[in-house]
């Protein structure tokens, strides 16, 4: 036991001192703010590996209330690995004693600079050294010190912007884009985040050319970054791109912090906005995809079941029963996911043998299909300016001003770089985009990236056997039009029609283009169906094929 205000008691440091020197090793001690001595480590003569501490000590701030007090055998200062310690565990301090004989000597002192501002001689911007004094003469009041420190820290700490959040992020970019391209990406990926009830905290953008196979930004920039999120009380480092599962480990290992990626995110937001059958299956299909291959970075202490001696056999391991119960799961959902699949053929049906024209609303998230659907059917379908916001198609008939009747379907909203894990989600959506008759695209006049987001949209479509249907681009927003010169260049471009849901302003104009353009494709979906028919008919018709010369 150590006094709070001691970094070590004389006690305790002439024991591992005299210790050290007789075994000619390093010799180190984790220590609370209690005083009580948590971790006895033994390492090398050169060096010391803190054991895995995984959320020990979180709850008693930012720092992790735990401080490392080691000996050196040289009885140099505090050292590099010292301060990748210090920072990448958030300790409260590093101290490292210099013995003469195995009798304390010198100390040494180093702490996380609150502002990132270090004045280390070993360079490291991330941590301040104090200087070494001889072990007679100091006098250092650590708790005294530790609570002026957090209260440094808590000065650079950004304040609370959402009420609600569920955790506080650091955004990371890594990528060769441009800057306002990389921008682009780190504001939807923000808005994801709002989304998902994330409160960032700060937006890190890093330019490079060749990716890190392993930590994806590099050792020195990810301790930075551990640094950065100590000091604006981050609870997750959230990259803004898919990470590979050995990424993904490594730089949980080394920041010591949670690690979410982009496709975990909008699996997050999937999960909880999905409210049909249909939606949260996909949801739940999706995520077990995505971590099947990631099982093994779980924990590697999956010890054989009934192995060892005068075990019959090897048996089955933790993580071969965790990938042979994804599996099952992944195939009793793909069965009960066929069988809705036919249930929505069935209805579909219905409606095509009531010969009523289907129009489908597509495009990028959030630029606002539910608020149109909302205008042009009076309808109360549900809204919010968060993307995701509708995941389960809405259906509502419309009444055109000739009379004609038409069913419009709302969908789920693109995204550009679709994670691979979620095309299944979108099957109902793409399942109506190829059951309509025309094809209405919106587009946020609003946005910044308006025609970037639109040729996303164009190439799933593409993707999926859909560049040929029949569509009509509608830019929506028409009363906040950000960049009016740019939304003329589209609609010149792909003969676009502006409108505004929350105006009702160009809705008459598009209600009377709709039913033009709506009945010529469904009488040519029609004409097209009869000839198909017909062909089918003929071939059944025919007899058996005989090749010619036959007797």
């Amino acid at each position: 036991m150590c006094e709070p205000r001691e970094v070590v008691s004389e006690a305790l440091a002439t024991r591992m001192c005299g210790l050290a020197a007789k075994l000619g090793r390093q010799i180190g001690v984790l220590i609370d703010r209690g005083g009580r001595v948590t971790h006895a480590i033994v390492g090398d003569d050169h060096q010391i590996e803190l054991p895995d501490l995984g959320r020990w000590g979180k709850d008693a701030g930012r720092l992790r209330g735990l401080r490392l007090v080691h000996v050196h055998l040289r009885g140099e200062p505090v050292d590099d690995d010292d301060l990748n310690d210090l920072t990448r565990l958030g300790l409260d301090l590093v101290a490292a004693l210099g013995h003469q004989h195995g009798i304390p000597h010198t100390v040494s002192i180093a702490h996380v600079a609150p502002d990132g501002k270090g004045l280390g001689r070993t360079g490291n911007l991330t941590a301040e050294l104090l200087p070494q004094l001889p072990w007679s003469s100091f006098d250092f009041d650590c708790a005294a010190w530790i609570e002026e420190l957090q209260a440094r820290l808590a000065l650079v700490r950004p304040a609370a912007r959402m009420v609600d959040a569920r955790e506080r992020a650091l955004l990371i970019y890594v990528g060769s884009e441009s800057i306002a391209l990389a921008e682009d990406r780190l504001d939807e990926m923000e808005e994801l985040a709002r989304t998902a009830r994330v409160e960032v905290v700060g937006r890190v953008l890093q330019r490079r050319r060749d990716i890190d196979s392993r930590t994806l930004i590099g050792s020195g920039k990810l301790a930075e970054l551990t640094l950065q999120a100590m000091q604006t009380d981050a609870t997750m480092l959230l990259f803004a791109r898919e990470l590979t599962p050995s990424q993904s480990k490594s730089i949980q290992k080394l920041a010591d912090i949670k690690v979410l990626d982009r496709t975990q995110l909008i699996l997050d937001i999937f999960a909880h906005r999905a409210r049909s059958q249909d939606g949260k299956l996909q949801v739940e299909l999706a995520q077990l995809r995505y971590s099947l291959p990631r099982l093994g970075d779980r924990d590697n202490a999956l010890s054989r079941l009934t192995g060892g001696i005068g075990g019959v056999g090897p048996g089955e391991t933790k993580l071969e029963i965790d990938r042979r119960r994804a599996r099952d799961r992944i195939h009793k959902i793909e069965d009960e996911l066929e069988r809705l699949k036919r249930g929505r053929g069935v209805r579909r049906m219905g409606r095509t043998q009531a010969e009523v024209p289907a129009v489908a609303l597509l495009g990028y998230t959030n630029v606002g299909k539910s608020s149109l659907l909302n205008a042009l059917a009076k309808s109360d379908a549900y809204t919010e300016n968060l993307l995701f916001a509708t995941l389960d198609p809405t259906t509502r008939r419309i009444r055109l001003p000739g009379g004609t009747q038409v069913v419009m379907t709302d969908t789920v909203g693109f995204i550009r770089d679709l994670p691979k894990e979620l095309l299944g989600a979108f099957e109902a959506t793409l399942e109506e985009a190829r059951a309509a008759d025309l094809l209405l695209v919106v587009v946020d006049g609003s946005h910044a990236q308006m025609e970037a987001q639109l040729q996303s949209v164009v190439r799933i479509l593409g993707e999926h056997d859909l560049a040929e249907a029949p569509r009509k681009v509608i830019i929506n927003k028409a009363d906040t039009l950000r960049d009016p010169p740019a939304v003329r260049e589209l609609q010149a471009a792909w003969s676009a029609q502006p409108v505004s849901a929350k105006t009702r302003e160009g809705l008459g104009e598009l209600m009377e283009s709709l039913e033009r353009e709506v009945v010529a494709a469904h009488a040519e979906a029609r004409e097209r169906a009869v000839l198909e028919r017909d062909a089918e008919q003929a071939l059944s018709q025919r007899g058996p094929w005989v090749p010619l010369g036959s007797p």
